[in-house]
């Protein structure tokens, strides 16, 4: 069973990506269906247990670890990591906590909840940001994908409504040091002989900030891969993105979105554990630079979900 939709923010962008694992899969020959995660999904799971779970659900819904909970209770293997790790995943600030204390570089950040914000005077609040991290700063949701709620603040009167548009999406703002560089991103999959890295995509936005509209809007960015990148650095971009998936337990599949800094050095930005599969998601494209298949991918995982219970 392919599970797609859900009714977070990127409920589109979740049926896209279902609909394509689902085609992948038929391709080479799994029998596959596609479901949404609603309140038919239990008496669907019970009347006709699937062998495996393809979670192809992004946002809360997808990667807060609360549904693979709810597998896990009824029993049904799924591909991707476990619940556990899929919420330390889904909580930024508690994932780059965790990456530091692994040593992993990550831009030094401050996560606000709306209620301190609040209570503390937002003016005042600001000004420390700006003299503890300094600008230009990222704005972005503390949990939240697609690039919803993002934004790049260069100057202090851009901070305010970048906070708001931020608390649209989230109870929480991560506020995080704005480090230039090329965004890129790693996918991790493991088919069996431990987690390995595929290609690196390089993103280049036309605007500078890899956006909602910039990831699913035609023309408003270009993908590299692999990424234009020198063989040392990408070595390293490549063992650092595997790092942070051993750091947080993951298993299967994630993306790791980095920066990689003008000195060449590379920070984790966050890491996916439901990574999106549409024909423009990185992934896929990674895949394909590989020389794979991305039905024989998934259907490989698939297995090893169905070996795990």
């Amino acid at each position: 069973m392919v599970l797609a939709g859900g009714l977070s923010y990127e409920r589109d962008v979740s049926l896209r990506s279902g609909r394509r694992v689902l085609d992948a899969l038929k391709a080479v020959g799994v029998h596959a269906e596609m479901h949404d995660a609603d309140v038919s999904l239990l008496p669907a799971l019970q009347a006709d247990p699937p062998d495996a779970v393809v979670i192809a659900l992004h946002g809360a819904t997808g990667e807060d670890g609360s549904l693979r909970g709810v597998l896990d209770l009824c029993g049904i293997p799924y591909v991707g990591c476990d619940a556990r790790a899929s919420r330390l995943a889904w909580d930024k600030p508690s994932a780059k906590s965790m990456l530091r204390e692994a040593g992993i570089p990550t831009p030094d950040w401050v996560a606000l909840p709306h209620d301190r914000f609040s209570e503390l005077g937002a003016v005042a609040v600001l000004d420390r940001i700006v003299d503890r991290l300094g600008l230009p700063l990222m704005v972005k949701p503390a949990q939240g994908g697609s690039g919803l709620g993002a934004a790049v603040v260069r100057e202090d009167t851009d901070l305010p409504p970048a906070m708001v548009g931020c608390f649209a999406y989230d109870s929480t703002a991560l506020v995080e040091k704005f480090v230039p560089g090329k965004d890129v991103a790693v996918s991790i999959i493991d088919l069996g002989n431990g987690p390995e890295a595929l290609p690196i995509v390089e993103i280049v936005a036309r605007d500078g900030l890899y956006d909602y509209a910039a990831r699913y809007t035609a023309g408003l960015t270009t993908w590299h891969a692999p990424a234009r990148l020198d063989a040392e650095v990408a070595a390293q971009v490549s063992e650092t993105a595997l790092a942070a998936h051993k750091a947080l337990g993951l298993r299967d599949l994630s993306r790791v979105d980095l920066i990689v800094a003008e000195d060449g050095s590379p920070q984790v930005l966050g890491i996916n554990v439901s990574p999106g599969m549409t024909e423009t998601s990185l992934l896929p494209l990674a895949a394909q630079a590989a020389g794979l298949d991305l039905g024989n991918i998934l259907a490989t995982l698939v297995t090893r979900a169905v070996a795990r219970a």
